[in-house]
């Protein structure tokens, strides 16, 4: 009889280690905008997104977003 493997739990370091290290919310460049179907807008980077702009770059380019600048 095979054993199942165990689960392992993640400490809090390592879930922070997962969330992203770039926040559209504290971002200088983040707005929201007046259409419900696109809500977040990002100024440097011009465009409009359903998610969050920082998941959006990270998705599709794989790396963090290069425009964070963070608020004064």
């Amino acid at each position: 009889m095979a054993k199942r493997p165990r689960l392992m739990k993640k400490t809090m370091s390592e879930l922070k280690a997962d969330q992203p290290k770039v926040s559209c919310w504290q971002c200088c460049h983040f707005n929201t905008s007046w259409d419900k179907n696109f809500p977040y807008l990002c100024r440097a980077l011009n465009f409009k997104s359903r998610m969050l702009p920082c998941i959006e770059v990270r998705q599709s380019d794989g790396r963090e977003c290069m425009a964070f600048k963070p608020k004064p």
